[in-house]
């Protein structure tokens, strides 16, 4: 039976389920070996915290906005207080944004529990939450029938669904958990741990001895070779001097091709890793091979990452919010913006450019840098400079909430 068959079968009764990374275990019928591979011993890889801490750093990053429409225009509206310290005093949103993409990208799942509830009414008829708490992973498990998930049990203590937030990605039909990176690339990220525990064994020399002491005189037993280490590990001990005729002969172990296979194993594995967790290889610095592709600059790197790699979870997460965070018309987005970057040259030529094809009033200009509209007296400065009005009368207060 393969592992969809095994995931399924388990929310086709009524029974406590674990995390999907265990219960993909289970299916494989293995641990992962001498080196267990959970969520958190995947951390140990460089590759992988690189890719996590990449993408939960950009999510945390875009300021969150609140918007509805009125007479077919987008109008921006105040946030309500989740949006802006969800965890209370003590969490505000980035770091809230941060722990649960964080959790989303290696696990597939998010998990909190709502702890206050707003005066406004959601769509199921209760409070929106106002406050939610958020749970380590491994202190989830889910209690289904079918594909719905009828309790969640965190720390022992049972939730309804309703008293608890659930983000999941990764999904597929019928099953209510998404999937964990992690449980799929663990044959990957099994490799680079055994690399790395079998370096530590090598060099502590408990995996193959760290040099040869051999007799070239005679063949020696087993009881003269333990005398024989002995007295040389008491000589190198006490004074480092190991004094000894023709017949034997020291010589250290070379690890070089060794070395080389390990270092040619642990690229491969984070190249792998990276196409696990939906970063480009160069974006965390590791190396590939074969590839020729440019960039005019930074701003094109970083919209191909935006469009193929992080802007599906950026909609995704702007659903949950529009769907349990706000109310009624209005909905959730993301200013992926803050991404997109420009150097000063280029942004001042895309500004200009619109304010020529007459996209963007000067005003409007303006107050992306956070600057109020010309005054009179500034646009006499550009009268004395040019010989005429260059720059075009304004309006007297700037749009607030304005993007090029």
């Amino acid at each position: 039976m393969g592992a969809w068959s095994r995931l399924k079968e388990a929310f086709t009764r009524e029974a406590n389920i674990s995390s999907p990374e265990d219960l993909l275990a289970q299916a494989r019928g293995m641990r992962n070996g001498k080196v267990p591979v959970t969520k958190d011993t995947a951390l140990r890889n460089s590759a992988v915290w690189a890719c996590l801490r990449l993408r939960a750093d950009l999510m945390s990053s875009f300021p969150i906005d609140v918007y509805r429409y009125v007479n077919g225009i987008q109008i921006e509206v105040p946030k309500p207080p989740v949006l802006v310290s969800p965890g209370g005093t003590e969490v505000g949103m980035r770091e809230w944004m941060y722990s649960t993409e964080f959790d989303l990208d290696r696990g597939g799942n998010c998990f909190g529990v709502i702890t206050e509830r707003s005066g406004v009414i959601g769509p199921d008829g209760r409070g929106l939450p106002g406050r939610i708490e958020l749970v380590e992973l491994g202190a989830v498990a889910i209690r289904g029938n079918g594909s719905t998930i009828t309790k969640f049990i965190i720390n022992g203590a049972e939730y309804d669904p309703w008293e608890v937030w659930h983000e999941k990605q990764y999904t597929v039909a019928g099953v209510p958990l998404g999937l964990s990176p992690v449980a799929y690339a663990a044959w990957v990220i099994e490799e680079t741990l055994s690399a790395q525990q079998f370096a530590r064994d090598w060099f502590a020399g408990g995996a193959v001895p760290l040099a040869e002491l051999k007799n070239n005189a005679k063949v020696v037993n087993a009881k003269d070779a333990r005398v024989a280490r002995d007295q040389f590990r008491a000589a190198v001990d006490d004074s480092g001097l190991f004094v000894h005729g023709m017949d034997w002969e020291y010589k250290p172990i070379q690890a070089v091709a060794s070395q080389s296979a390990f270092i040619e194993a642990r690229q491969y594995g984070a190249s792998e890793i990276a196409r696990f967790f939906g970063c480009p290889g160069d974006l965390i610095d590791v190396a590939v091979s074969g590839s020729s592709i440019t960039y005019a600059s930074m701003t094109q790197r970083n919209l191909q990452f935006l469009i193929m790699n992080l802007g599906p979870a950026v909609g995704r997460r702007e659903d949950a919010f529009s769907r349990r965070l706000v109310s009624g018309p209005r909905f959730v987005k993301f200013n992926t913006d803050a991404l997109l970057r420009m150097d000063p040259e280029a942004r001042a030529r895309t500004i200009g450019a619109r304010i020529t094809n007459r996209t963007l009033a000067p005003s409007e200009a303006r107050a992306l840098d956070n600057l109020p509209p010309f005054t009179e007296d500034q646009l006499s400065e550009f009268d004395r400079l040019f010989g005429s009005r260059s720059v075009p009368a304004q309006p007297t207060t700037a749009v607030p909430g304005a993007t090029p």
